[in-house]
């Protein structure tokens, strides 16, 4: 069973407080998604490692039940 936009957002969200995130249903089936991640605790970080965090979160879900995710990362202007 694919992943809901809001069960991802609360993921990155308990492992990453302050990120706003927005969720893009890519294929309008709700197992492809596009999240746009911003979020002050990646300043100063590369952008691997803001991805990194990211998938940190959603843990073993990635590749699993969280079948495709296009991610992107940026800190607050």
């Amino acid at each position: 069973m694919p992943m809901a936009a809001h069960e991802i957002e609360a993921l990155i969200v308990a492992s990453i407080p302050d990120a706003r995130v927005e969720m893009t249903d890519l294929a309008g089936d709700g197992d492809h998604w596009a999240a746009r991640v911003t979020s002050e605790t990646f300043r100063g970080m590369t952008r691997l490692k803001q991805q990194r965090a990211v998938y940190a979160a959603l843990g073993e879900r990635m590749g699993g039940v969280l079948h495709a995710l296009q991610l992107t990362t940026a800190v607050p202007e």
